[in-house]
Formats: C-alpha cells, structure tokens, sequence
C-alpha cells in the first residue's frame, strides 16, 4: 500500500525534484476563496484546481452537487500540470483534508497511485516556514494517461436496489445525518439504514492525521467490513472517510452523488 500522506518536512525536501503540488483549497459558501487564498500565496510551484472547475463535472438534474469529473478532462490538467505515469503528486488544503482527500481519490480512480495528501495541510508549511510563491507556473507536457475504473463507485440505482446488501457509511455531520438540520440540500435526513461516522473526525482540529491504530479502532464496530460505500452531502468530504478506511486496510466505495443526489429523486 502506497503511502497516502506527506509531511511538510518530506515535501519541503522533494521540491524542484520532479513533484507536482496542487492547491486545492476551497470554501463552499464563497466558491472564489480558494483561488484568491492561492494568488495570495501558495507552495512554490503549486497549481490550482477549484472544486467546481476541475475536480466536478457540470451539475444535473440528478448526479449531487458535486458530480465526478469526466476522465480525460481531469487527466489533461493533471498532463498540463507536468504529470507523467510515475510523478509524484502531492495535494493540501487548509480544510482538514475535506478538498485534498477529493483530488486523491479522484487521481488515485484514474489509476495513478502516486499521490498524497499534504498532513496539517498548507498551515504545516507556514508553521514550517516553507516558502511562498504568488506565481503561477507555465503549462507542462506530461504523458500521464488515466486508466480509469468504476469498480470503486457506485450509482443511485444500486444504491437503491441493493441498501440490505450494503453497508451504507454517511460521512455528514450528526445533525445533518439525522435531519435537524440541512444547510445546503433541500431535503434533510440521511438514506434508510446508512452509519454516521463523520469525517471531521479523521483529523485533529489542526488538520493533522489521527494515528493510524485510532483510524483502525474507529472501524471495528462496523457490521460488516464487506461492501461498504461511503457517501456524504455530494462526494466530497466522504472522500476523508475513505482515506481512513484506506489507512486501515479496508476497502470502500464512494456513491459520488451521495445524500444530494439520493435526495434529487424524492
């Protein structure tokens, strides 16, 4: 298993050595945050990729808020962002991996396993002292090609025809989970016999991993450790529960249309 994770001390020493950083800081309630935070200041040759712009596909009727990105087009910025088949790739947010752990999944579902999460995310770089840049890099010609699957997803339809069979894991906030209260969908509540584990707990409040054995003590009261699929408002966030799941040695799928998506047919 690939190492999902990196320090700012083991980045620090690997810049300008063929690593590709991307900045995928965002806020959803102001969608431009994310790239003035970058213009303002960003890790020496990081590249930006906005949630909507580079990480999702257009929005539907159907399909969640946040619908997966179609395969070559995401794989042509990653090219133009100077990544080949064996380049490092290293992404951070400032958001408790909630954006970061999206562009790791993402890449890693295009077959390129060469990827990790910055931990403490670009608050360990300024604490680090590592240096800033205001630039932003030239285009690239890297050869990646994605070799995507949909083993690892999985859509409304079976969602909906097989939720005896699965082990549905809803990665949203207690309240949100259990219906007192939805800030973003317009319907609340949670699908019919999904688990609340949410992610905000993967991660100290500085945005830092929890060990490795916490992450795997998390887990055993789960019923059943086969079939798993993990969903959150609109496959975003979830994607921090799967990147826990993954430091345990256990394998989920992620519905990326998740609660946003489910509650679009009701």
């Amino acid at each position: 298993m690939n190492t999902p994770l990196i320090t700012a001390e083991q980045l620090q020493a690997q810049l300008g050595k063929g690593v590709v950083v991307i900045d995928c800081r965002f806020n959803l309630m102001d969608k431009n945050q994310g790239y003035q935070q970058y213009r303002t200041g960003h890790i020496p040759g990081a590249w930006y990729f906005h949630l909507e712009h580079d990480l999702s596909a257009p929005v539907a009727e159907h399909g969640g808020r946040h619908p997966l990105p179609g395969a070559e087009i995401l794989a042509d910025k990653l090219r133009r962002a100077g990544v080949n088949q064996h380049t490092l790739v290293v992404v951070y947010d400032d958001s408790r991996m909630a954006f970061a752990a999206r562009a790791w999944w993402l890449i890693r579902h295009l077959g390129h396993e060469h990827v990790a999460i910055l931990d403490g995310g670009y608050q360990a770089w300024c604490a680090l002292g590592g240096m800033q840049d205001r630039r932003e890099p030239a285009p690239k010609a890297g050869n990646f090609r994605a070799v995507s699957t949909t083993q690892d997803i999985i859509d409304y339809t079976t969602v909906r025809d097989n939720r005896e069979s699965l082990t549905l894991i809803d990665s949203r906030e207690p309240r949100r989970y259990e219906g007192l209260e939805e800030p973003i969908d317009p319907v609340a509540g949670h699908i019919p016999g999904a688990l609340n584990y949410p992610w905000q707990d993967v991660t100290d409040e500085q945005g830092f991993i929890k060990p490795v054995e916490w992450q795997q003590t998390r887990w055993q009261s789960l019923p059943d450790k086969d079939n798993l699929v993990v969903y959150c408002g609109s496959g975003v966030t979830a994607c921090v529960n799967i990147l826990s799941l993954y430091l345990s040695g256990i394998e989920a799928r992620l519905y990326p249309g998740s609660w946003s998506d489910w509650c679009s047919y009701r």
